[in-house]
């Protein structure tokens, strides 16, 4: 596709927090029914830019233009009246208020001062049939939804407005392979409606298949722009990280020994209906399937964040018995959970305390934390991670989302365990950070620890789990090596289909 009149254009943005340069003279541009997907590293200024394109922050230099008039957003409000939505990485709904509200919040339809709810219903009802979603429960509160559900209510209330240019950052990290497929078909009818859509993605498969154009920063600058079709996925690389990723999936030579968990028909509320499986040490156990059909429910039993109606989790070596999440920590297991916002991490504490946050005993005495020897320990898992922050004592939530991904993963590490339970650890993260915390998850195998890993991107379980066990309606249904599976075998099974 070759744009000739842009609907949106910027030109020359910087943007800085105290001494840290987050864009420095960023120029990008988008047709009317374009798809141009921004690429980079975590940190490398896409999600400030957005930001200031969304209204939520206002850049230091530089100039916009919307439909060829001057454009500056006073707020996410008013970027969303003039024609600009955005749907963060982040996830901002109001948990308590239910799918409907949080659709149309701030834009309800009303009629003599009261809120006019059929006609409200109508509305909430026709943005998620946009996504093909029209039985989601709109009376429900948006908590109880999954973090796949609540982001197609992010979704919804985007398209609400029928925007002129919808920002999409990383609208399928946490989506299953059959939800990405309904996204790709509202982005073809937006294109087909002159929308310009901004795709923001890690999988750069999908930038490649959905996008017109890309434009690449790294370090806040722009570093490459140009057709879609003419990119290739090893050059897309090479600009994100400034070097070549050869082997995104590591293969480290591990061996598997004897059985560290056991887990014997196991059941919890609401979703978990029965689920068997043995871990080895060493092993990297993959648990595929459909967004709702248990896996998280399954790591949260393990690790005794729900508790168990019927069967039994066993760490082997321990005492059987009921649990709590202070015991599995104990017993050496380590859960990563997908939600880091509200469960992971404590975003307005620091670096340090986030990373140490299971062993503070070894920091102090009589309840006072020793700051040097904490901080000294966090920044030596910020230097190996590579966690890109000022330094340890720098907030949590001052950090890009993939870089806040690094720090949870490294408590695990610091903590130490010997079980680690994965939910979606590579969500939101870039391809570089991807390769660098799949080598981790293999050197933690060669070292004869236990990983279980969930994922919703096939490739990632096949690329590099040893055993994978599918899960369909709540239950585990198939445990195989990895090289009896396909990703059409996969996904036969988490629909439903003959083994």
């Amino acid at each position: 596709m070759t744009t000739t009149t842009a609907s949106l254009r910027l030109a020359g943005i910087r943007k800085s927090f105290g001494a840290t340069h987050a864009l420095r003279g960023v120029s990008f541009d988008i047709a009317p029914g374009e798809v141009h997907a921004l690429i980079g590293e975590n940190g490398a200024g896409k999600s400030t830019l957005m930001k200031i394109l969304s209204g939520a922050h206002r850049a230091d230099a530089g100039t916009m233009e919307l439909a060829g008039r001057p454009y500056l957003p006073e707020s996410p409000h008013d970027a969303r009246l003039k024609g600009v939505a955005m749907i963060y990485q982040e996830l901002n709904l109001a948990l308590h208020l239910s799918a409907q509200e949080n659709i149309l919040l701030g834009d309800e339809s009303a009629r003599g001062g009261w809120i006019n709810r059929a006609a409200s219903h109508e509305r909430a009802r026709a943005a998620l049939a946009q996504l093909g979603h029209e039985s989601l429960d709109l009376g429900r509160p948006a908590g109880r939804f999954s973090i796949a559900e609540q982001q197609v209510i992010e979704i919804a209330r985007a398209l609400l407005k029928q925007p002129k240019i919808l920002i999409m950052d990383e609208p399928t990290s946490s989506l299953t392979q059959a939800d990405t497929e309904k996204l790709f078909a509202t982005i073809g009818r937006l294109r087909a409606q002159g929308v310009g859509v901004i795709y923001i993605s890690h999988f750069l498969e999908e930038c490649r298949r959905i996008a017109d154009r890309y434009t690449v920063l790294k370090d806040g600058e722009t570093v490459g722009t140009g057709e879609m079709k003419d990119a290739t996925l090893d050059h897309l690389v090479t600009l994100m990280t400034g070097r070549e990723v050869k082997d995104l999936y590591p293969r480290t030579a591990h061996a598997t020994g004897a059985v560290v968990l056991e887990v014997k028909a196991a059941v919890s509320a609401p979703r978990l209906k029965r689920a068997s499986l043995q871990l080895r040490a060493g092993e990297i156990f993959g648990l595929g399937g459909l967004i709702g059909a248990g896996r998280t429910d399954l790591l949260r039993a393990i690790f005794s964040l729900d508790g168990l109606v019927a069967g039994e989790v066993c760490v082997v070596g321990e005492a059987a018995g009921r649990a709590t999440p202070r015991d599995r920590w104990a017993q050496g297991v380590g859960f990563l959970s997908e939600d880091r916002k509200e469960e992971g991490l404590m975003l307005t504490q620091s670096v340090a305390d986030n990373l140490t946050l299971t062993k503070q005993d070894r920091f102090g005495r009589l309840g006072f934390i020793n700051g040097r020897r904490q901080r000294a320990t966090a920044q030596r898992w910020v230097d190996e991670l590579r966690v890109k922050c000022r330094d340890a004592a720098q907030p949590i939530g001052e950090l890009s989302g993939g870089n806040q991904q690094k720090v949870a993963f490294a408590r695990l590490l610091e903590h130490p365990a010997k079980i680690f339970l994965l939910d979606e650890p590579t969500r939101g993260i870039d391809v570089g950070s991807k390769a660098q915390i799949y080598q981790l998850i293999g050197d933690l195998a060669a070292a004869g620890k236990a990983v279980v890993v969930v994922s919703s991107y096939l490739p990632e379980l096949l690329g590099l789990c040893d055993t994978i066990g599918v899960m369909c309606r709540g239950e585990l249904v198939t445990v195989r090596p990895r090289a009896a599976w396909t990703e059409a075998g996969i996904m036969r099974v988490a629909t439903g289909g003959a083994e």
